[in-house]
């Protein structure tokens, strides 16, 4: 990782800059059916100042972008308030952009008119904006790529085109949500590189940016402020001061004991010694979707694995022992493990992460008998039993795959229903509980006339 210098102005403290943006006792709710709601947000407080650069680091299902969408405007809370320079917001923030993590860009627009689209709500000329697209495309380093389409371009050039069009709307907070995530490692790298760039040298524009992130290591390098959020509802855990001297880099026993600190929080965030609190659905007997970690059943089988393998008599890790085991980020290593421990594989005391009987009795087993025991624990998961009730209910037991995400989305916080989607077809593929084509994108289930799902351990 590059040798990253901080702002000027970090060295203001926060208590005395501007406050460009606040989120005051925020909470958020979905409408579900049966007149239930679910909790995705709760009790949120925080101040945005001019000058800081945030990062909010946290899980999938801890309502990163949620909250990333009420702070624009985008999406109201259902409780508390959205201020604006110490006013109460009303509509969109017209002083926040947001790079998304998935580009968002229009396939039948070219580079030039996509980045026109971020001058929206600017009152200006043609010419003028014709102006402030050519600085914008050159300032992200796509000169040349004006008249080329999204199809033509690299996933590092697609997600240039997207600064391109935060930074063109001139914004003072720059909102970047997950924006390396889907990148190749080394593209991330280099973007990484270019965004910090840009922000040091005052070059974006901005006066702060947000970034979502579940990638510890990226938190440090980059934020004055990190703040770890929980899940289920997501709520803010701790809010802490990066205070690793300048130039940061990850080799500095500084950066690794802030890394390590993270560590620890982000545990207890998401691998809570307590019980999590009954949702809704188990008071009222409605069946509700759940996050479930984004990982493959051969990550959860290969963890298990491991820790078999490593973790002597007992079956036990350290977590962060198993980590470095791994070729995932901290963040991933989390869901693995969370995943084995929603299927009671694994337990995970303080910072220990412990086989199961169960999970001892699967490292032992063929794949078939891992078939059928992955399968009666998924469909225990609330998750699958609506995705079997909305199938049971189905004429022929088959539902297009759009209206089965559909159903998800519309009673689970904004961008976690397609990756949630792609992780119950891979686990029930594997399971044989439903099957789903590729050709058809219909999910179903097998009553002798479809066709087999593709198997695998994924």
């Amino acid at each position: 990782m590059s040798n990253i210098r901080t702002s000027p102005a970090v060295a203001v403290t926060a208590t005395s800059r501007q406050v460009l943006g606040e989120l005051q006792d925020v909470s958020k709710s979905f409408a579900a059916p049966g007149g239930q709601s679910v909790l995705v947000l709760r009790d949120i407080n925080l101040r945005v100042h001019a000058g800081e650069f945030i990062a909010i680091l946290g899980q999938s299902g801890s309502g990163k972008s949620t909250l990333l969408r009420i702070l624009a405007g985008l999406m109201p809370p259902t409780q508390g308030r959205v201020l604006r320079h110490g006013q109460p917001l009303r509509g969109i923030n017209d002083s926040v952009s947001i790079v998304f993590q998935t580009f968002a860009l229009y396939p039948w627009l070219s580079v030039a008119e996509n980045v026109r689209i971020g001058l929206t709500r600017r009152r200006i000329s043609r010419a003028e904006e014709d102006m402030e697209i050519a600085k914008a495309i050159d300032l992200i380093g796509l000169g040349g790529y004006e008249n080329a389409y999204p199809k033509e371009l690299s996933g590092g050039m697609r997600q240039r085109v997207g600064f391109a069009r935060a930074l063109v709307a001139h914004p003072e907070i720059l909102c970047m949500d997950e924006p390396f995530s889907a990148l190749d490692v080394f593209t991330a790298e280099n973007m990484r590189r270019e965004v910090t760039s840009l922000w040091h040298g005052g070059r974006a524009g901005v006066k702060s940016v947000i970034l979502i992130t579940h990638n510890i290591e990226e938190a440090v390098l980059l934020a004055d402020r990190i703040v770890v959020m929980g899940t289920h509802p997501g709520c803010i855990r701790e809010i802490i001061t990066n205070d690793v001297p300048a130039p940061r880099d990850h080799r500095l026993a500084s950066f690794q004991r802030m890394v390590r600190r993270l560590h620890e929080v982000i545990v207890s965030a998401h691998l809570p010694e307590e019980e999590a609190e009954p949702a809704a659905a188990a008071t009222t007997g409605l069946t509700m979707p759940q996050s479930l970690p984004p990982v493959s059943v051969g990550e959860i089988f290969g963890l298990i694995a491991v820790v078999a393998d490593q973790g002597g008599e007992r079956g036990e890790m350290d977590v962060f022992a198993l980590d470095q085991l791994t070729d995932y980020d901290f963040g991933h290593t989390l869901a693995v493990i969370k995943a084995g421990e929603m299927l009671d594989f694994l337990e995970t005391p303080q910072n220990s992460v412990v086989l199961t009987a169960l999970g001892r009795e699967v490292v032992a087993m063929d794949v078939n008998a891992r078939k059928r025991v992955f399968r009666e624990r998924i469909s225990a998961l609330p998750t699958f039993r609506f995705v079997q009730k909305l199938l049971d209910d189905a004429p022929e037991k088959k539902l297009p795959g759009l209206v089965v995400l559909e159903e998800l989305a519309i009673r689970l916080p904004a961008g976690d229903a397609e990756p949630l989607f792609k992780t119950i077809v891979a686990w029930a593929r594997f399971a044989e509980l439903f099957g789903y084509s590729d050709d058809s994108d219909e999910l179903f289930i097998d009553t002798g006339s479809s066709t087999q799902p593709a198997q695998g351990g994924g």
